[in-house]
Parts: structure tokens; C-alpha cells; sequence
């Protein structure tokens, strides 16, 4: 660890971790509400390439794979060299990708220089900007996480009217400039990431592998691929990101076929966007005081999500379409920092960057091949009605998966300081008397060089 730097028992609970919610709130806005905003330019695309609509539903596909298969990486990069570096070189590589793209003259320069080089860029900046917030935070750590996502939400209202507004101005070539101007924003929110050293940093040094691939292993954290509770926890979050997606990219072009002109249908990215910021501060709110459990919470918000999603096609008029965008958009919002706050009660806080970086990565299938798959129905359809009722379909089996988890099925409870004291990262150091404090459970990994967190398998734990 550097040296001159304050070493803390646990997470602060705040200080300068609300600078660094606020350098993620400007992260997230800059890079999901981007992506959530692309709709815009999707319309655009289909109209000056003459594509069908699944090959240029590839851009922003490839886009958010890159962005969570690359994490592994971006998570290694900050435990070896520190978060502040590694972001701000991603929010160079975002910026610069979005700059290439305004030249581009086929799809595949757009694959290249978005879906390639900016994803790879957003890989670095979300998340090890995600991984800081959790670290800086215990108690409040959704809510925390919550605040920081509302960047999306906020962005989501401004930037597809924004954007609408600009391709009209400059055409697309000139509106991705001012992205490009707009996403190198990130490099100096990089820079208000402080470095935090943690007691749990040190109380066991890592020792090195005896190979390269051992060296790898550490590095990456491949152990936790052979957790089975983290590994049914990745499939679920898979099958929610295949369907998670699709309305961002396709919920304008869906509007501007059922007759409404191109502002009517920019401006219900919008109202889903403000809903999504009310759910997230909500569910961050909720998760906080502690009354219903996390992996409760979780499954109760995704299928929310999922029907919603499934009910688009029903919205005929432009009123109900509203209304149901506005519940879409506040369950996904809301099952987001709920997503994020439940890894370190699945793995432990020393273990986030990795846990989050695999997670991401395994996740990417389901965002690469949701937009191409539901562009694919359209071309097969010559409307969106299956692929709105598939990406419903997939939020709902992921919320079946995670019923799975273990525990999953006792009764739900008010949080109480008796509990607290033998669930890891519940809100306080486990009780010292507790035997599971000591003693790790069966089947579960050995930390790096400490004990796993006593209580870890026990994912419906209260926050």
C-alpha cells in the first residue's frame, strides 16, 4: 500500500465517499445514460446505412458487452495500479471512440469505434467507480450506490432530447462530437476518486502465485468461479441484462412506428428516465431501513421489471404507453443499486473488485445478445411486440434463478442487532462469540489470505 495513507478500520460511512458518489453519479450519467440514449442514434443509423435493424442494433450491443466483459480487467488494472489512473484513461478511450465514430462510413467503423473502443473505455471507468462507492460505504451502502446510479436517470430525461435535438442541429455526425466532448468529462471525474485503504487491506498479504497463471488467478480472482452461490447469482443477473437493454434501444424506434413523431417518442426515454430516478433513491431507501432483505427486495423488482417490459405492446395510445413506460422505468431503476449492494454480503468487501468484474463480464452475454436478438423478431415480425414480450420473458427468468438462492425461502424479518452479529456485511463486525465468525461454512473459498466473511452464503441476509 502507498505509504502516508490512512488506513480505516472499516468504511467510513462518508467524508470524502460522497465525493466519490458524486464522481460516479457524473460516470454513470456519462456512460449508461449514453447508452440508454442511443435510441436516438439508432433511428438514424438504420436510415443513413439502410441496415436492418439487427445489424445496427450490433453497435450498442457490442458496446455494453465490451463494457462488462472487459471488466475483469478494469478491476485488475485498479488493484494493481489504483482507480483513479485506470478510470481516467477510460474516459479517454470513451471519448475518443465516440470522436472516431462521428468519421465513420459503415457499420463496422461504428462497431469498431464505439462498440469496441468506448466499451472498452466504460470498462474502466464503471466499474472500478462502483467497486469505490461499496468500499466507501457499509451501512449505507445502497443507498449510497442508489444516489450514485440517479446519474442515469437524470441523464436518461436530458440526454434524448438532447441528442434528438443535436442530430437535428448537426446531424448525427456532429452530435456525436458533442458526445465525445461530453464523455471526456470522465477523466476528470477520475480524478476525484481518493484511494482507500481498508484494516481488511492488509491483514493478509497476498502471497504470489507460483506461475503466471497462478499470478492470473490472483489477480482476477478466478476462485470465486467455483462459489456456487456467486455463480447462480451471475446467471440470473445474465438473464435480466438480455432483456434489460432492449428498451433503451428500441423503445423510440417501437413509438415511431406506432405513429409518434420523433419527439413524442424521444420524451418517453425521458419520463421512464425520471421514474428511474425515483426508484432508485427509493429502493435505496427502502434496503436501508433494513425491514425486507436484500435478495427479497431483488427478486420483488425484477419482476416488476419484467412485467412491465412484457405490457409495452399494449400501450396503444400515447397516454398508457406513458404510464407504462413510467412503471418500467422506476422497477429497473430500482432493481439496479440492489444489484451492486448484494455482492459483498455474497463474497466479502475485500473481494469486490474481482466479484464485480466477473460478474460483469459473465453478464455480457446477456448484453450482446439482447438488442440483435430482439432487432432480429422485428426484421422476422415487421414489429415489436415479441421482442418487447421476450425481454420481459428473461427479466422473469432471472427473478426465478435467484428464488434459488440459498435461504432464499425463510420468512422475511425486521432487521435486529441479534442477527446482525452472524451475517457478513450486515451492517457491523460480526459478534466475536459467534463460532461462524471463525470458522468458515462448508463450501466456502478461502479469502486472500484471511477468513471468508462468516455468514457469506447466506445471501438473503438483512443489509
Amino acid at each position: 500500500m502507498p505509504g502516508g495513507l490512512a488506513v480505516y478500520p472499516e468504511p467510513p460511512d462518508g467524508g470524502w465517499g460522497w465525493m466519490v458518489v458524486l464522481a460516479a453519479f457524473f460516470q454513470s450519467a456519462l456512460v449508461f445514460g449514453v447508452i440508454r440514449s442511443f435510441g436516438v442514434f439508432f433511428v438514424e443509423f438504420v436510415g443513413y446505412f439502410g441496415e436492418l435493424s439487427e445489424r445496427v442494433s450490433w453497435i450498442t450491443s457490442i458496446g455494453i458487452a465490451m463494457q462488462q466483459f472487459a471488466s475483469p480487467v478494469g478491476s485488475a488494472l485498479s488493484t494493481q495500479y489504483g482507480v483513479r489512473p485506470v478510470v481516467m484513461a477510460g474516459g479517454f478511450l470513451s471519448g475518443l471512440g465516440m470522436l472516431l465514430a462521428s468519421f465513420a462510413t459503415s457499420l463496422t467503423h461504428l462497431y469498431l469505434s464505439i462498440g469496441l473502443l468506448s466499451g472498452f473505455g466504460w470498462a474502466l471507468v464503471f466499474t472500478p467507480s462502483v467497486a469505490s462507492v461499496a468500499r466507501y460505504f457499509k451501512r449505507r451502502r445502497t443507498f449510497a450506490t442508489g444516489l450514485a446510479f440517479t446519474g442515469v436517470g437524470l441523464s436518461s430525461f436530458a440526454f434524448s432530447p438532447l441528442f434528438q435535438l443535436l442530430v437535428d442541429t448537426y446531424a448525427w455526425r456532429g452530435a456525436l462530437m458533442v458526445v465525445a466532448g461530453m464523455s471526456f468529462n470522465l477523466v476528470v471525474c477520475g480524478a476525484l476518486i481518493r484511494p482507500l485503504t481498508l484494516k481488511e487491506d492488509l491483514a493478509g498479504p497476498v502471497e504470489p502465485g507460483g506461475s503466471c497463471l497462478g499470478r492470473l488467478s490472483t489477480l482476477f480472482d478466478l476462485p470465486l468461479l467455483s462459489h456456487w452461490p456467486f455463480m447462480r447469482f451471475v446467471l440470473a443477473i445474465t438473464f435480466i441484462n438480455t432483456g434489460y437493454f432492449i428498451p433503451y434501444v428500441h423503445l423510440v424506434a417501437h413509438a415511431r412506428q406506432m405513429g409518434f413523431d420523433e419527439y413524442q417518442a424521444a420524451f418517453l426515454m425521458s419520463v421512464a428516465a425520471v421514474a428511474d430516478l425515483c426508484g432508485r433513491l427509493f429502493s435505496g431507501w427502502l434496503a436501508d431501513c433494513r425491514t425486507f432483505r436484500l435478495a427479497h427486495i431483488l427478486v420483488a423488482w425484477t419482476f416488476l421489471t419484467g412485467v412491465s417490459m412484457a405490457l409495452v405492446p399494449l400501450g396503444r395510445s400515447y397516454l398508457l404507453l406513458m404510464t407504462i413506460c413510467i412503471c418500467y422505468g422506476f422497477f429497473s431503476g430500482a432493481l439496479t443499486p440492489v444489484v451492486f449492494s448484494i455482492l459483498p454480503e455474497i463474497v466479502g468487501i475485500g473481494r469486490i473488485f474481482g466479484s464485480m468484474g466477473l460478474l460483469q463480464m459473465m453478464e455480457s452475454i446477456g448484453g450482446l445478445l439482447g438488442a440483435p436478438f430482439s432487432g432480429w423478431l422485428w426484421d422476422k415480425t415487421g414489429n415489436y411486440l415479441a421482442s418487447f414480450i421476450a425481454a420481459g420473458a428473461f427479466l422473469l427468468a432471472g427473478s426465478v434463478v435467484l428464488v434459488t438462492l440459498p435461504n432464499f425461502s425463510s420468512c422475511l424479518g425486521s432487521f435486529s442487532p441479534a442477527s446482525q452479529g452472524t451475517k457478513a456485511e450486515a451492517g457491523s463486525e460480526p459478534a466475536a462469540s459467534t463460532p461462524a465468525a471463525s470458522t468458515p461454512a462448508s463450501g466456502e473459498l478461502p479469502s486472500r489470505g484471511r477468513n471468508w466473511p462468516a455468514g457469506s452464503q447466506d445471501l438473503t441476509a438483512p443489509a
